[in-house]
């Protein structure tokens, strides 16, 4: 019945979409759409719960008279599903309901009331889906879903790039899943993934299809050289939208590399993780590096999505290495720590946006260097962004600590792999991991501060004010939930546990009967955490310093101007800004991560003219393969667009030579 449930839940989105299309244009449509939608993920997410904390084995698949011929449309709604399912739902709810009060905002919702519930349908099917057929097809559905929600504000110039490079790296993506699945299916074309799982694949073409995974889902979640698509799309896009991209599509992208992957793929070889964690923990620090450098608040966040997606795969990297080497508590310690981390990053991300857009719709203001001063004029939405931001930062006691504790939990069981290259290769992977959260932590000290300490920047952060009540109900659930699975995270491991035990065949030991709600990775001797009693220690040593400061410090009171660094007439001007709070990591990283620039511009002593500086970032990435590669494109273009005005003779000939090489190379392969 869950899937049955899950489908019909799929249908009543479907539904919601096409009313979308009608109610667009009415003045309440919006509530009603965001409305319906909030009830129908609702649902999903209850129905989702119960599969995975029921206790009941998988479900039957459900074969539809759909897709292919002979085969029909498979779906089901196992433990992997149904985690899943839980992430995008209750995103989904959240941005719904997000989506009451800032739809009202919208200048054009007939532009996004039909897609969103539709981009929401996408995602769920793609979980749902049993079959490579349905997987094909639902997932190219959700990109083109969230593609036409990026091209909601399409009279902006920047959202036109964004939404032609999302779409191009889409299509990547889904031809590099086509081409796994059709590895996968073999030459009998057995596309039903019971019949993929009984088909054993030579080692040689496991390993290719573990790079087109790769590839296929990893230019969906935004690895890097993969990501380039993300801090252009991501922004572009309405605020709960990017929300829904950030938080769970990219979720969507790491159900699709582990269903592959731990599920479809048999046995781990001993040199599958060893890729899988590069690309990981270079995706995280470069990631970070990216978001310290930018000064637009949406595409700080999008570049901090980067940095948690490469945090998920080093935990899935460091699953598959345990796997393959018969260690399989290691393994659902490692895989624990990346699902729940993907489960955190879902909470805190969408909060995180929530908050942007919040201040994108009180001041107008994207770029940071614009804001500041807004937690006297916004004060629900700073506390949430700070919750959020000291989740993300992995700061205790909130849940991105959890997760990423249980991940160098695992890392300091690199000594038990018999191999020495991964025995090098996991430290050098635990230091760089380090080094992406005291980065992340510089990070939103950096956003936090600029946005919301401080005095105001402009006039338009001057006459904030606090959004509607339906956004902040949104923000407040999301910033209460990141509370509680960092102070209860042993509930969650255990919900997790049997997604885990069907993937590696072992699970972490069961938490919820530890004393004062401790979390236990392998055995009590070795290491334990318990969220709540430091949550209680930090909560009573900083009620007693309040205290002991307001009761035993002097009681005169001294008003005085505030330091003015020699400038009586002071200026919101003279204050740190984004660019300058990152000047000296960018000194230190920029050289060689973004070939980084300064010109500095000093007037001569006497001079009142103010001081400038101008910094050039270069993406790598994007300067080192897409360039070479549009390049190459339009030159072959030109050249080629000579076949336009060719003769019928020469039309026919050509023909004739393609098919007698296609027959040559047939015959040369059998």
């Amino acid at each position: 019945m869950v899937t049955i449930v899950g489908l019909w839940c799929v249908a009543a989105l479907l539904g919601i979409a096409g009313f979308g299309i009608v109610a667009g244009n009415w003045p309440q449509g919006s509530r009603l759409i965001y409305g319906a939608t909030a009830a129908t993920s609702t649902v999903a997410l209850i129905t989702a719960v119960l599969q995975l904390v029921g206790g009941v084995g998988a479900p039957p698949s459900i074969v539809l008279p759909l897709g292919l011929p002979w085969i029909g449309a498979h779906f089901r709604m196992d433990a992997l599903s149904a985690f899943f399912l839980v992430v995008i739902n209750l995103g989904g709810a959240a941005a719904s309901l997000y989506g009451i009060g800032y739809g009202q905002h919208e200048r054009e919702p007939q532009r996004v009331l039909p897609f969103f519930p539709a981009f929401l349908a996408g995602m769920n099917l793609v979980i749902l889906a049993d079959d490579a057929f349905s997987f094909l097809l639902s997932w190219e559905f959700m990109s083109l879903a969230s593609w036409a929600l990026v091209m909601a504000h399409h009279h902006e110039r920047d959202n036109i790039r964004a939404g032609y490079v999302y779409i191009v790296m889409a299509c990547f993506g889904t031809l590099a899943l086509l081409l796994a699945f059709g590895l996968l299916a073999g030459p009998e074309g057995g596309y039903a993934f019971a019949s993929i799982r009984a088909h054993q694949l030579s080692p040689p073409l496991a390993g290719f299809v573990l790079g087109l995974a790769l590839l296929g889902a990893g230019s969906k979640a935004g690895l890097v050289p993969l990501h380039v698509w993300l801090p252009l799309a991501h922004p572009a896009a309405p605020s709960h939208v990017s929300a829904l991209m950030s938080g769970v599509m990219t979720k969507v992208a790491v159900y699709g590399f582990i269903r592959i992957v731990f599920d479809l793929l048999g046995p781990a070889a001993w040199w599958w993780s060893f890729p899988i964690l590069a690309i990981g923990s270079g995706t995280a620090v470069l990631g970070v590096l990216y978001a310290l450098m930018e000064t637009d608040l949406k595409r700080v966040l999008a570049y901090s999505t980067i940095e948690n997606i490469g945090l998920i795969f080093v935990g899935l990297g460091l699953a598959l290495a345990f796997r393959a080497n018969s260690l399989p508590a290691a393994s659902a310690l490692a895989l624990t720590a990346a699902l729940f981390h993907a489960f955190n990053h879902a909470l805190f991300k969408s909060a995180l946006f929530f908050g942007a857009g919040a201040v994108l719709t009180a001041t107008g203001e994207r770029q940071m260097e614009g804001l500041g001063g807004l937690i006297h004029r916004m004060p629900t939405t700073s506390v949430v962004v700070l919750v959020a931001c000291v989740a993300i930062s992995a700061l205790p006691p909130l849940n991105g600590f959890a997760s990423e504790w249980l991940a160098f939990q695992a890392i300091l069981l690199s000594p038990q792999l018999p191999l020495w290259g991964l025995k090098l290769l996991v430290p050098a992977v635990g230091a760089l991991l380090a080094l992406s959260a005291a980065l992340a932590a510089a990070c939103f000290v950096r956003v936090f501060g600029i946005v919301f300490l401080g005095r105001p920047r402009t006039q338009a952060a001057e006459r904030a004010a606090e959004v509607d009540r339906w956004s902040l109900s949104a923000m407040v659930i999301l910033a209460g939930l990141c509370i509680l699975a960092g102070i209860l995270p042993g509930f969650v491991i255990d919900a997790i546990a049997p997604v885990v035990q069907s993937l590696v065949g072992d699970r972490m030991p069961v938490q919820g009967g530890i004393n004062w709600f401790s979390i236990v990775p392998v055995v009590e001797s070795r290491s334990s955490y318990n969220g709540l009693l430091v949550f209680c220690f930090i909560a009573a040593s900083a009620s007693l310093a309040a205290y002991v400061i307001h009761r035993l410090a002097s009681h005169a009171l001294r008003r005085a101007p505030a330091w003015d660094c020699g400038f009586p007439q002071s200026s919101p001007a003279t204050q740190y800004t984004a660019s300058s709070f990152a000047q000296p990591i960018r000194r230190v990283f920029g050289g060689y991560a973004f070939q980084a620039q300064e010109r500095v511009e000093m007037p001569p002593p006497g001079d009142l003219r103010p001081a400038r500086i101008e910094v050039d970032l270069h993406d790598r990435a994007w300067e080192l393969i897409y360039t070479p590669v549009t390049n190459a494109v339009s030159f072959a273009a030109e050249r080629l667009n000579r076949l336009q005005f060719l003769t019928i003779r020469q039309y026919l000939s050509l023909v004739f030579f393609a098919l007698v090489f296609l027959l040559l190379v047939l015959a040369l392969w059998s």
